[in-house]
């Protein structure tokens, strides 16, 4: 039977972040259905704190008609409570970063993350359906025992990044200077790994490129990982050439992408990595390590490097920069992956995606998977 309503929850609603962008877009798209849809979550940002209702005001009787979409990253009791309720649960998977990440740097992130796959196991039980935003995340729902399950991946705008005119001319007058310009954007994080970029530009600074810039782009996950980039930044030289501008809004964001040369990820986890994608959409030649689910979201559109050592990073980076025929290949081969992500694309991905799940639901045999 199909539900009249398909609810989404969600630990923490940011709005801006990646999985806060894709539940704004996946209820307008739930909405467009005919499905009435909220956004629950325990808290907030005060700028979507009107998008979305808390669980605290949720009542406690069943809401017959009713799906959960729960949003699954880190360790929440929101989990539990969507778990002890008696309405159909689906899980939308981003993975979960594993805990030898953080440690060192955040114990209680490395706690989250237990506790998040301590729930994973439990939410398999009472998951008639899931989602994942990779092969790769799916493989870990099926480890845990979830099925059926479909890949599709996350919902997001490339079209709406107009670059800011400021932060572009600005950026146009340090180009005036030379050098190359490398970026990476994603939280700075141990799991993204921004000390192995740094370490990258520094040996292709020292053989190649004096005047190399490296931009640094994202929110800090907590300040000692990323005070220690900074440190490390230091110690090789390159502080005055390395900048992490912390948060940036979209047009600041979109004129970065428009004044860089080439995109260096030596993440070592990743669902998905939406950065990649816009990188490609916006021209940007994309060199990446092959960990997680990168190569998966990259395909054909990124020289995928097997070895992110210093030097074989920065080698790769100079053949790309240093060859006009291999950079122009990347370019055209990025948009043209980059354009399978568009939200037109994703939003008849997720479509057929709902019908699966209910057809799931029903006790049918799901046909096809959703991911390009």
């Amino acid at each position: 039977m199909s539900p009249e309503r398909i609810d989404q929850v969600v630990p923490s609603f940011g709005g801006r972040d990646a999985i806060g962008v894709h539940i704004l877009h996946v209820r307008q798209l739930l909405r467009d259905l005919g499905y009435r849809s909220d956004i629950w979550c325990r808290g907030a940002f005060p700028e979507v704190r009107s998008e979305c209702r808390l669980l605290d005001d949720l009542p406690a009787r069943p809401r017959p008609g009713t799906w959960w979409m729960y949003h699954l990253s880190n360790g929440s009791p929101a989990a539990e409570l969507i778990w002890a309720r008696p309405e159909p649960v689906l899980v939308d998977y981003h993975n979960i970063t594993p805990t030898s990440f953080f440690d060192p740097w955040l114990p209680w992130a490395a706690e989250s993350a237990d506790e998040g796959r301590g729930q994973m196991r439990q939410l398999a039980g009472r998951c008639f359906f899931a989602l994942a935003d990779s092969s790769y995340n799916e493989a870990e729902l099926r480890a845990e025992g979830y099925d059926p399950t479909v890949v599709v991946p996350p919902l997001f705008d490339l079209q709406s990044m107009a670059p800011d005119r400021a932060v572009l001319e600005r950026r146009r007058a340090e180009r005036a200077e030379g050098g190359a310009d490398w970026l990476f954007v994603g939280r700075v994080s141990p799991s993204k790994a921004q000390h192995d970029v740094v370490k990258a530009f520094a040996c292709y600074r020292r053989l190649h490129d004096p005047k190399a810039r490296l931009h640094l782009i994202g929110t800090g996950f907590g300040e000692a990982y990323p005070a220690a980039v900074r440190r490390f930044a230091a110690v090789l030289g390159v502080a005055d050439a390395v900048t992490l501008p912390g948060a940036v809004s979209d047009g600041e964001l979109a004129a970065y992408y428009a004044s860089a040369d080439v995109f260096v990820c030596a993440s070592e986890h990743e669902g998905f990595c939406i950065p990649l994608v816009e990188a490609m959409h916006a021209g940007v030649p994309v060199v990446a390590y092959d960990a997680a689910a990168v190569a998966e979201t990259c395909a054909t559109g990124a020289l995928v490097v097997a070895d992110k050592s210093p030097l074989a990073l920065a080698e790769a980076v100079h053949r790309v920069l240093d060859d006009s025929t291999l950079q122009a290949r990347l370019v055209g081969a990025g948009r043209r992956r980059a354009a399978d992500f568009t939200l037109a694309a994703g939003r008849k991905r997720w479509e057929q995606a709902l019908a699966q799940a209910l057809e799931a639901s029903n006790g049918g045999r799901l046909s096809g998977a959703g991911h390009p």
